[in-house]
């Protein structure tokens, strides 16, 4: 029955990494999942309040980097709320509208759309912000991915 235990909790934490490609999927919750199911299957005395209160922190660090990451991408190709908000949708729903490129496609088009219909932005600077939304995009999938692992890290050091 352990075997099964592990397999849930592991299939919690990929599922986690697969939040990154998919952003409707809540990635840092899965993870947060996992060790949660770990209490519950095995035991939570290994998790003292020092334990939580990282996982907390890096929860919170990764809400404010993507979010950060996304605005900062947007606004220093001269983007508008309009804009953060088009390349946010456009992630959300890009993954599921193209599969595979969509992830990349879907900020940028939600950007560029976003700064044409509501600014009137010239196509050419709507690109650039569309550009500035997938870098930020990217930088903030890297940061996601690094402060999940370091998660899981923490995770198996303190069991």
């Amino acid at each position: 029955m352990e075997w099964i235990y592990w397999l849930v909790i592991w299939a919690l934490f990929v599922i986690g990494f697969i939040g990154l490609i998919f952003p409707i999927i809540p990635g840092v919750l899965c993870i947060l999942g996992g060790m949660l199911a770990y209490g519950l299957f095995f035991s939570f005395d290994q998790f003292n309040w020092l334990f939580w209160v990282v996982q907390g922190m890096f929860v919170l660090l990764l809400f404010f980097a993507d979010y950060l990451a996304n605005l900062l991408g947007v606004k220093k190709y001269g983007g508008s709320k309009a804009g953060v908000w088009g390349s946010t949708i456009g992630l959300l729903a890009g993954p599921f509208i193209i599969p595979g490129f969509g992830i990349i496609i879907g900020p940028f088009a939600g950007a560029v759309i976003a700064e044409l219909l509501v600014h009137r932005k010239p196509i050419k600077t709507a690109a650039a912000i569309g550009l500035g939304s997938v870098i930020g995009f990217v930088g903030s999938t890297i940061t996601k991915l690094v402060i999940q692992t370091i998660m899981i890290i923490y995770f198996f050091i303190a069991i």
